[in-house]
């Protein structure tokens, strides 16, 4: 069968069988349309964090009532990651991420021209379920597109589109927004979801749906062991990093007593290592996915306990907070390749798993994290990501070898 520009022999494969040992120029076409469409994804995701106080003053509520426009994002997400392969049926596959990216399109321009907080927050919503949908079919997809053997490397290409965002999008929007308006820069995401859906049109061979799931389908999949660590890796790792990462920054002012100045260098150390933490964990998960795990889990638990025992000194707190990126940089791709291994045969049901898994433990972190550093202090919620980290490490010795 035919596709847009470029030829393709095959039209569904079977990763049980299929393992190309390598990557033609349509493979990595295909594989970077769908890097392009995380980037965009994610960033329209990130880019409120840069934007809060413009937005605000000029839809006239209070910064607070701005932020929930990420929160609007991250439940509608959450409900979509487990409905959206039940609802597609039998559409083709290329179709659907197609869809997706004009969905997103569409979302982003909506809440550009917002003249009120509740259109916002459609445009938003509308946005929420492009991203959950589009995750939820990423490894199936990457898997049909590089074979089962390479789909940790095809993931950490994609996943690669994630942490530049993360670096680039919440700095960028406020200069954007700070240049030509805080509309303006969320108009531009827009921008960044078309060249990815032109991008998706030219590459993506069809990919006709090769199953058709159902929820009872979706909750089958949790009787097996494997899914059930896998989503329990996700649920503890995910909640340790969430509840730890988001105080970082008072860590730094409060125990290691930095300025400004050097936080922002040791968050943008953090950002760089999750770049290579992309690349290695997509390489490792390939080669051996249960050690890709331990390693994962046990680079952050140091990571994090380091910070809490020796954070006072500034060249440690520097070291381990890079070290602390680099494992989180592994995490998105170690994760959900972790968690396909269990389910060859139903990849789309086990990614609005794996969604659902990562939405729910970005949640509880956020609550978890919240209590303990009123409770305790800035070094609880650190405290808290090393033990859930090391606790990931335990389970994935638990995993039968590859």
């Amino acid at each position: 069968m035919t596709d847009t520009t470029l030829q393709f022999d095959r039209t569904a494969i079977d990763i049980d069988t299929a393992a190309p040992t390598a990557w033609t120029p349509a493979t990595w076409f295909a594989v970077l349309s769908m890097a392009a469409t995380s980037f965009a994804l994610v960033s329209a995701e990130f880019l409120p964090a840069g934007l809060l106080t413009p937005m605000a003053r000029d839809l006239g509520i209070s910064e607070g009532t701005a932020g929930q426009v990420v929160t609007a994002t991250a439940s509608v997400g959450a409900v979509t990651a487990l409905l959206s392969n039940v609802l597609i049926g039998r559409l083709n596959r290329k179709t659907v991420l197609v869809g997706l990216s004009a969905l997103a399109i569409g979302s982003n321009i909506l809440a550009a021209a917002a003249t009120d907080f509740w259109l916002l927050l459609l445009g938003r919503a509308g946005l929420g379920i492009a991203l959950s949908a589009f995750w939820a079919l990423s490894v199936a997809v990457v898997a049909r597109l590089v074979g089962a053997n390479a789909t940790g490397r095809g993931m950490a290409i994609v996943t690669l589109g994630v942490s530049l965002a993360t670096i680039a999008a919440p700095s960028m929007g406020a200069i954007i927004s700070d240049w030509i308006g805080w509309r303006s820069a969320m108009a531009m995401t827009a921008g960044l979801a078309a060249i990815a859906m032109l991008m998706q049109f030219l590459s993506l061979p069809t990919l006709p749906a090769s199953t058709s799931n159902s929820l009872a389908d979706v909750f089958r999949l949790t009787r097996r062991r494997g899914i059930q660590l896998g989503m329990l890796a996700i649920l503890l790792l995910m909640t340790g990093h969430f509840a730890g990462s988001v105080y970082v920054r008072p860590f730094l002012e409060q125990v290691t007593l930095l300025a400004t100045g050097p936080i922002a260098l040791a968050l943008l150390g953090f950002g760089i290592a999750a770049v290579v933490g992309n690349i290695v964990g997509g390489r490792l998960a390939d080669t051996n996915i249960r050690m890709a795990l331990v390693v994962t889990a046990a680079l952050m638990a140091f990571a994090a306990l380091a910070l809490v025992l020796w954070g006072v000194h500034i060249g440690v707190a520097f070291g381990f907070a890079t070290l602390w990126g680099l494992a989180f940089g592994m995490a998105p791709v170690v994760l959900p390749t972790n968690l396909s291994r269990a389910a060859p045969d139903a990849l789309e049901a086990a990614g609005s798993l794996m969604v659902t898994s990562f939405q729910v433990a970005i949640t509880i972190g956020a609550v978890a994290g919240g209590y303990v550093v009123d409770t305790y202090g800035a070094t609880g919620p650190l405290t808290l990501t090393a033990i859930l980290a090391a606790s990931t490490v335990l389970l994935a010795l638990l995993q039968p070898r590859d």
